[in-house]
């Protein structure tokens, strides 16, 4: 999607192209990143607190009436009100049945123009894994898919997708020297989650240019929503323009190549533990007992 300024306008755009989608065939409909409004991180203003709403909320109301009525499941990203001053970025998932379920962001970034950190507590859901009954189902957050961590413990939660609701673009001083490094860069590191963890990957993205926090400022989103199968093969992308991406995904497929490729046997926990680490952590002794660092 390319969002606007109303977002009452966003939404009805939104469950609009969730029913047509549905009507088509598709069984899980994915929303972009925030995508009710146009991304206010680019800037700190206290008035924009205002855009966030309550889970359950008119959101997941309007889109849980929508996923009741044409039997798909819809995940549905939502600035989510926990409290007064706690905020956070979340991915509703709604059920055909009714049910409900959420991540809220676990990784959140701070950078010139997504100043998150400013509006959204870290997560506290831990990594999720959800079952839809004809696959299951790891939802992550943009940021979130630069972290080989997170994308590992939903494989290892059972994982047959990985699916990550994405607000991600050039700014315009960076586009002319690191634009196609940065795009590649994005694509490449979520095949990679794919390969490493045997399944497949899916990122949502928005379109179109949005005004920054001053004159000639701006974030251009990239779209480029793809799949990507076991191996790290592109089975669906899209462009820049608004669109609705149809892929099908094939649970024998990651069976296959788990049993051609098996990382998950040849794991070593054991051998893992500076991982708990920030940084520098000990590697081991050595042959000789010194201390590596």
């Amino acid at each position: 999607m390319a969002c606007a300024e109303d977002p009452g306008a966003n939404l009805a755009e939104a469950e609009a192209r969730v029913r047509a989608a549905a009507a088509a065939g598709a069984r899980l409909v994915a929303l972009p990143e925030l995508y009710r409004s146009r991304y206010f991180c680019q800037r700190q203003d206290a008035d924009a607190f205002d855009l966030a709403e309550p889970v359950p909320g008119p959101t997941t109301d309007r889109l849980g009436a929508a996923a009741r009525e044409t039997g798909a499941w819809i995940l549905a990203p939502v600035f989510e009100r926990r409290a007064a001053g706690l905020y956070h970025n979340t991915a509703v998932l709604l059920a055909p049945d009714g049910g409900l379920s959420r991540y809220r962001k676990m990784h959140i970034p701070h950078d010139p123009q997504f100043e998150e950190k400013y509006y959204f507590a870290p997560g506290d859901t831990g990594f999720r894994v959800f079952d839809l009954g004809f696959l299951r189902l790891g939802v992550l957050i943009c940021w979130d898919q630069w972290f080989p961590e997170a994308a590992r413990l939903c494989a290892l939660a059972g994982a047959d997708l990985l699916l990550y609701p994405t607000a991600i673009g050039w700014l315009p001083e960076e586009k002319a020297a690191e634009g196609a490094a940065q795009r590649d860069a994005w694509r490449t590191v979520q095949r990679g989650h794919a390969i490493a963890n045997g399944l497949y990957v899916a990122a949502v993205n928005r379109v179109g240019t949005e005004p920054g926090p001053a004159p000639g400022a701006a974030i251009e989103f990239w779209g480029g929503s793809f799949l990507c199968d076991p191996l790290g093969t592109l089975v669906a992308e899209a462009g820049e323009e608004p669109e609705t991406l149809f892929a099908e995904i094939d649970p024998a497929r990651i069976e296959t190549v788990r049993r051609a490729w098996p990382f998950l046997r040849d794991r070593r926990p054991d051998a893992y533990r500076g991982l708990l680490e920030v940084f520098g952590a000990s590697g081991g002794a050595d042959a000789d007992g010194a201390e590596r660092a």
